[in-house]
C-alpha cells in the first residue's frame, strides 16, 4: 500500500462518525466530484461554494465534517473557521488548499488534516471513509 500525501494533525478515530459531510470548494468540477463520489458510498452531502454559504450550511445542515478549501472567492477558509468559532458551531475540518498552509494555522484552527492539492481523489476518500470499513480498508474504486 502506498502512503498518502497527507498531513493528519490529529487522530482520525472519529472518521467512522462522519455521516453528514460539507464539501466547500468554488470549483464547481471538483466540488461535485467529492460530493458525488462520497455520496456513492453512503453519506449525507451538503455544498457550498463560498465561505458565507458555509457559514449558513454549517448553521442550518450541522455536518460532522467539513472539507474546507482555504481560498474562496468571498473570504478565506480561515475566516469561515474563525468565524464558526466565534458562534460557537466548530466542526471537525480537513483543510484542502493549493497553497502551504503554515504550522501557526494549523496550531491555531486543529484541522484533523490538511491535504493539498492537488490531490488524488482516493487520498480524500481515504481520510474521510477509512474508519468505516470494519478492517480499515477502504475500496475507493
Amino acid at each position: 500500500m502506498t502512503s498518502l500525501p497527507v498531513e493528519t494533525t490529529q487522530p482520525c478515530a472519529r472518521v467512522a462518525q462522519f455521516r453528514r459531510v460539507l464539501v466547500v470548494e468554488d470549483e464547481a468540477i471538483l466540488r461535485s466530484v467529492v460530493a458525488r463520489n462520497l455520496t456513492g458510498r453512503g453519506i449525507q452531502v451538503y455544498e457550498a461554494g463560498t465561505g458565507t454559504e458555509a457559514v449558513q450550511a454549517v448553521l442550518n445542515q450541522s455536518p460532522d465534517l467539513m472539507l474546507l478549501d482555504i481560498n474562496l472567492p468571498d473570504q478565506t477558509g480561515w475566516d469561515v473557521l474563525r468565524e464558526l468559532k466565534r458562534r460557537g458551531n466548530e466542526v471537525p475540518t480537513i483543510v484542502l488548499s493549493a497553497v502551504r498552509v503554515g504550522q501557526s494555522r494549523m496550531d491555531e484552527f486543529h484541522p484533523l488534516a490538511y491535504l493539498p492539492k492537488p490531490f488524488p481523489l482516493e487520498a480524500l476518500l481515504r481520510l474521510v471513509l477509512r474508519d468505516r470499513a470494519p478492517d480499515g480498508d477502504v475500496d475507493v474504486e
